[in-house]
């Protein structure tokens, strides 16, 4: 029986132990979590606040298309996490998952993860879904994966323009803890790339936004989860991300778009571009920054992390 085998038939995540902590291979070497990085690569040079709360959004809907990951956030029976009834703790536990993962430590990352994995545990269908669903289920945590890192080299590049390649690579390869961050194991990974584009293309196969799932989407998107006053700034979130959205992902959510509106959106990407390439590390990255500084605080303090 090989490695993985061993460790599915334990009935954990491949790439875990039962724990889900590292995996140890036949013979006591561990299994690596993460996909190598290049030395020198510094992600900090790569992170937006300001672009991440303009796309996050998009990237909902994105990760949601899927559904077994639609309906799992629609039918959470997990209240105190929910974005419909708690948005900004729901936001502040997102946000702090992407700060974990792209600036924590491993020992920052294994305190979240164990956070993380004590609600989807409790993300599971019944039986009378239509959809049948597991949070902890690693294809599906892969898929996740893939849309923050799509939106992420999305968002950089509609904002600052294209990556290099030895850039774009290095990226590539620290996004990884996008996923190896929760229960995606390392291997799980697409090789490069070029295996992430074929990767993605297969995966849009399995898009499917029905009424359900798109109308919890609307509600989500024209901000019907917060207080009204906040809900004069639906259009133009609804605005942005539709912009931020690839066409086919619009139809199926029936936005419309049109060159003018393309224009608009061009245009003020490359404002926010210049605003952003202006801002010192600090104030670029938040909330980022602050986020992690506060997880590390409440893992000192005892505190609850999500």
């Amino acid at each position: 029986m090989s490695t993985l085998e061993t460790v599915a038939a334990s009935g954990a995540p491949a790439g875990t132990s039962p724990d889900h902590g590292p995996a140890t291979a036949l013979g006591g070497a561990r299994v690596a979590r993460d996909v190598p990085v290049p030395a020198g690569f510094d992600m900090r040079r790569h992170l937006s606040g300001i672009g991440s709360r303009m796309a996050g959004p998009a990237n909902v809907i994105l990760q949601l298309s899927w559904p077994g990951v639609g309906y799992g956030v629609m039918n959470s029976r997990v209240h105190d996490g929910s974005a419909m009834l708690h948005p900004i703790k729901r936001a502040r536990t997102t946000f702090t998952y992407l700060a974990v993962s792209m600036l924590g430590t491993d020992e920052d990352r294994t305190a979240f993860r164990k956070a993380v994995n004590g609600q989807h545990a409790q993300v599971v269908s019944t039986p009378d879904e239509p959809v049948q669903y597991r949070a902890m289920d690693p294809r599906l945590q892969l898929w996740v994966a893939a849309c923050l890192y799509y939106g992420t080299v999305d968002m950089i590049e509609k904002m600052h323009g294209p990556l290099d390649e030895q850039t774009a690579d290095a990226l590539y390869a620290h996004c990884a803890r996008f996923g190896t961050s929760l229960q995606v194991p390392a291997e799980m990974w697409p090789q490069d790339r070029a295996a992430f584009a074929e990767y993605w293309e297969e995966g849009l196969k399995e898009v499917h936004i029905d009424p359900d799932v798109r109308d919890f989407l609307l509600r989500l998107t024209t901000l019907q989860n917060f207080p009204r006053r906040m809900r004069r700034l639906a259009p133009f979130n609804v605005f942005v991300t539709t912009g931020f959205l690839p066409q086919e992902f619009r139809e199926q959510m029936g936005l419309p778009w049109n060159e003018e509106m393309q224009a608009r959106f061009d245009k003020l990407m490359r404002r926010l571009g210049r605003i952003e390439r202006a801002l010192p590390t600090q104030a670029r990255i938040f909330p980022f920054n602050v986020l992690l500084a506060n997880m590390r605080r409440r893992l000192r303090t005892g505190k609850a992390l999500v």
